[in-house]
C-alpha cells in the first residue's frame, strides 16, 4: 500500500488538463483571507513544487509550479528558474498547456514535456523563455527523456503493445468493450495493463525532429521504468554517452507480481548488448547514479526478494572493474535520493526519529555524516558547488527550496513559492512527544494542536492511524492527510510513530511483517490513552481515522476499541485480509506482510493474519464510520469499502459511504479533494463535537 509520488502523476495532467483555447496560464490570486483559519480551499490554493534540475554550470534550477483552478477543476503547471546566487526568480513559461518534467539540455537550454502539439512531445526553450521549438513528434507521444551527455542522443520512454487485444483477436466485433485474461497481473494501481513503457533511443541531429528510435528492449513483455510510479530518476545515461543503465523486472505475469527483484542492465548502443550489473541481487535494486566522472555507479538496493519495505542500502559500483560495495552496512536507516558531490562524496537523504535529513558519505573512509537536523523533512538534495540545494516540507509548510550550508547545516529559504498565503494563516503547534508502549518501550508520537489552542479548554481528538503499512509518521505534507487541516477543524491529533514504521532501526521497522493485528495496534491504542489523560482532552469525544493500512487499522480498531471512539473514519482500507488476498495486484505485499495464503492451513503466520481479518469481528461494531474508496484503486479493491459500509448499515449502525468512481487509491482531483475535506470534517463534526 505504500508508494511515492513521482513524475507519472505530474504526466497524467498533461492530455488530461488540455484546453482547445489557448491563453495564459494560472496563480493563485494574491488575496486577502478572511480568516487566519485554513480551510480546504485555502489548502488546495497553495503552488505545489515539483521536482528540481540543476543547470550544466550549476549556477541556476528549473522547476514547475502546479497551481489548482477549482472552479476549472484542473491544474496549470509552469516553469520557473532561480538563480542560485541572487535569488531571482523568472517565470519561463505561462500557458495553459501544463509543461511538465524539466530539465536542462547539455548546452544550457530548457527540455521538457508539454502536450500543447496535440500529445505529450518534448520540447526545448531558452532560459529566458525565448525561442521554443519541439523535439520530438513521435506518435501517441512520449512519457519522458534523457538527453545524452553530449547531446548526440536522446532516450525517449514510450509505451509499445506487445498483446493481441481482444479488437485484434475477434475483428468483426470492433464495438465489444472487454478483456481477455490469462495470467496475473493484468491491472495495476488505477489503469488495466494494455502495454509497457521501453526506452528508445534516437540521433539527435541539428534542425531535425525526432519522430521515431530504437526500442531497447523490443520485444520484452517487462517495462523500464518499473510500474507503476518509475520515471527516468531510474535511468541513466553513461558519462562517455556509449551506454545507458536502466532498471527492470524482467518477470511477467504472476511471477512479476509476486517479486520485488528489479535489476541494473547495462545496454551498449554501438553493439546493442546487455549486461545485468546486479544479477543474484535479489531485492529492489533501483536509481542509479553516475559520479562525476563516469568511473563510479551508486544505486539504491534492497536484499530481499518480495519485500517491497526492506532497509533501502547504499552501493557503489566501479564500472571498470565490476568490483561493489555496500556503505550502509552499519547504517541502521534507510538511505534515499542520492545525489554525487565529487568523485568521493554522496549525499543522501534518510529518516530518523521521524523526521528526514540531508546525509554525507566519504567513500575513502566511509563515515556517513548527519548534516541537518530540525522540525521538518527534506525530500531532495542537489550539491552545487559547496553549497547544497534542497527541497524542505512540515506538517506546517509545503515544499519550498532551500540553500544548505555544507558545514553548518543551516537553511536559508529561497522560493517562496507560498509565503502571501502562509503569512496569513495561523498554524497549530507540533509536539514531539515519546509515549510508553505496553511492551515498555519508548514511541515517538507527534501532536497537533489546533491553532489558537487554550490549555484551559477541552477537545475533542482523533487518533491517526498511518498506512504504507511502513511508511513514517514524519514531517510531511499531505493534500489530504493534512495534519494542520485536521487540527484546524478544532482537533488535537494523534499521531503516533507506530511498530512497523522506519527511522527507529530495523527491529521496529519489521515487527509488523505478518502481525497486522498485533503489537502495532496496541502501540496506537497507548497514544491516545496517554493523550487523552490531558485536562484539555476531551476523553468521551475520541475519533479514530486511517486510510490504506491505517484504514485497515480503522476496521480492526471499530471492532476492539471497547467503546474508547465515537467516531470512525476509514479511507481505502482492508477490510476482509482473505478478500485483500485475491484482489490485491501487487502479491509480495499480501504474501509478506500476511504471511503467506488463506488455503496454506498449515502456516501459523497466514492462518493468524486471516484469524483476525477485521471483517471477522464486525459483530462487534457499535460506532459510527464513514467508508471513502475510488473505484480506480487496484491495490485495495472498491469492494472492501463496500463491504465494510454495507456491515456497517446491516448492523443498524450510522455509516456514510464517499465512493469516488474515477479516483485511485489517492484523491487527485481539486474538487474531489476539496470535497473529501469537507465530508470528512462533517462527519467528525457531527458526533464529536457538542
Amino acid at each position: 500500500m505504500k508508494k511515492q509520488l513521482c513524475t507519472a502523476l505530474v504526466l497524467l495532467s498533461i492530455t488530461a488538463c488540455k484546453d482547445e483555447n489557448e491563453g495564459t496560464g494560472y496563480q493563485t490570486p494574491d488575496e486577502k483571507l478572511a480568516s487566519d483559519i485554513m480551510t480546504p480551499e485555502v489548502l488546495w490554493s497553495f503552488g505545489r513544487l515539483g521536482k528540481l534540475a540543476l543547470s550544466p554550470d550549476k549556477r541556476a534550477v528549473v522547476y514547475p509550479v502546479t497551481y489548482f483552478h477549482k472552479e476549472e477543476n484542473r491544474s496549470y503547471t509552469d516553469l520557473y528558474t532561480l538563480d542560485i546566487e541572487s535569488g531571482n526568480i523568472k517565470r519561463v513559461t505561462d500557458t495553459r498547456d501544463n509543461e511538465a518534467a524539466p530539465a536542462w539540455t547539455p548546452d544550457g537550454k530548457i527540455a521538457f514535456l508539454s502536450g500543447q502539439s496535440g500529445s505529450t512531445q518534448l520540447w526545448e526553450i531558452n532560459p529566458d523563455g525565448t525561442g521554443l521549438a519541439r523535439v520530438t513528434d513521435v506518435e501517441g507521444g512520449i512519457e519522458g527523456f534523457l538527453y545524452a551527455p553530449d547531446k548526440s542522443k536522446l532516450l525517449y520512454l514510450k509505451e509499445v503493445k506487445l498483446e493481441k487485444d481482444i479488437h485484434d483477436l475477434y475483428p468483426d466485433l470492433p464495438k465489444a468493450n472487454a478483456y481477455l485474461i490469462d495470467d496475473q497481473f493484468y491491472r495495476h494501481w488505477d489503469h488495466w495493463v494494455e502495454g509497457y513503457t521501453h526506452p528508445f533511443i534516437a540521433d539527435l541531429l541539428p534542425g531535425k525532429t525526432v519522430t521515431g528510435g530504437k526500442d531497447i528492449i523490443e520485444g520484452e513483455k517487462w517495462e523500464s521504468p518499473v510500474r507503476p510510479f518509475g520515471g527516468t530518476e531510474q535511468i541513466a545515461w553513461t558519462r562517455d554517452a556509449d551506454a545507458v543503465i536502466y532498471t527492470s523486472r524482467k518477470k511477467e505475469g504472476i511471477a512479476y507480481a509476486r517479486s520485488t527483484n528489479t535489476d541494473l542492465y547495462l545496454y551498449h548502443v554501438a553493439s546493442g548488448v546487455t549486461r545485468n550489473l546486479t544479477e543474484g541481487m535479489n531485492g529492489y535494486d533501483n536509481h542509479p547514479t553516475l559520479s562525476p566522472d563516469g568511473n563510479l555507479l551508486a544505486w539504491e538496493s534492497m536484499e530481499r526478494d518480495g519485500y517491497e519495505a526492506d532497509k533501502i542500502r547504499l552501493f557503489v559500483m566501479n564500472l571498470q572493474t565490476g568490483e561493489k560495495k555496500e556503505y550502509t552496512r552499519h547504517f541502521d536507516q534507510h538511505a534515499e535520493g542520492l545525489a554525487w558531490g565529487d568523485n568521493n562524496t554522496i549525499y543522501f537523504i534518510s529518516d530518523h526519529h521521524a523526521t528526514d535529513e540531508i546525509y554525507r558519505l566519504t567513500l575513502h573512509d566511509g563515515n556517513i555524516t548527519r548534516l541537518t537536523s530540525g522540525i521538518h523533512n527534506y525530500t531532495s538534495v542537489l550539491p552545487a558547488g559547496n553549497i547544497l540545494l534542497a527541497t524542505r516540507v512540515s506538517m506546517s509548510k509545503p515544499a519550498e527550496i532551500y540553500h544548505v550550508d555544507i558545514a553548518t547545516g543551516e537553511a536559508r529559504e529561497l522560493s517562496f513559492i507560498n509565503k502571501p498565503l502562509l503569512d496569513q494563516l495561523t498554524f497549530g503547534k507540533v509536539e514531539a512527544r515519546w509515549i510508553k508502549t505496553t511492551d515498555n518501550k519508548q514511541m515517538l508520537t507527534w501532536i497537533i494542536y489546533p491553532p489558537h489552542f487554550d490549555p484551559a479548554k477541552k477537545y475533542p481528538a482523533i487518533l491517526y492511524c498511518q498506512g504504507g503499512p511502513q511508511n513514517t509518521v514524519s514531517q510531511s505534507w499531505s493534500y489530504r492527510w493534512n495534519f494542520q487541516m485536521m487540527a484546524a477543524n478544532g482537533y488535537i491529533i494523534v499521531a503516533p510513530n507506530r511498530r512497523g514504521l522506519p527511522g527507529f532501526g530495523r527491529e521496529w521497522l519489521e515487527q509488523i511483517s505478518g502481525d497486522y493485528p498485533g503489537q502495532n495496534i496496541q502501540d496506537c491504542l497507548s497514544a491516545i490513552d496517554a493523550v487523552k489523560q490531558e485536562p484539555y482532552v476531551d476523553a468521551d469525544r475520541l475519533g479514530c481515522v486511517g486510510a490504506s493500512y491505517g484504514g485497515y487499522s480503522v476496521y480492526h480498531l471499530a471492532g476492539h476499541h471497547e467503546k474508547r471512539f465515537k467516531a470512525f473514519i476509514a479511507h481505502c482500507g482492508v477490510y476482509n485480509s482473505e478478500m485483500q488476498y485475491t484482489t490485491t495486484e501487487e502479491m509480495w505485499f499480501a504474501d509478506w506482510d500476511l504471511g503467506g495464503a488463506p488455503w496454506d492451513k498449515d502456516n501459523k503466520i497466514a492462518r493468524r493474519s486471516f484469524e483476525n481479518s477485521p471483517h471477522r469481528f464486525a459483530g462487534n461494531w457499535d460506532t459510527p464510520i464513514l467508508v471513502i474508496h475510488g473505484q480506480r484503486d487496484f491495490r485495495i479493491d472498491v469492494s472492501q469499502g463496500m463491504a465494510a459500509f454495507n456491515t456497517a448499515r446491516m448492523r443498524g449502525i450510522p455509516a456514510q459511504y464517499l465512493y469516488f468512481p474515477g479516483e485511485s487509491h489517492w484523491v487527485l482531483g481539486c474538487q474531489n479533494g476539496i470535497l473529501w475535506q469537507r465530508v470528512f470534517a462533517s462527519w467528525l463534526d457531527r458526533w464529536l463535537k457538542k
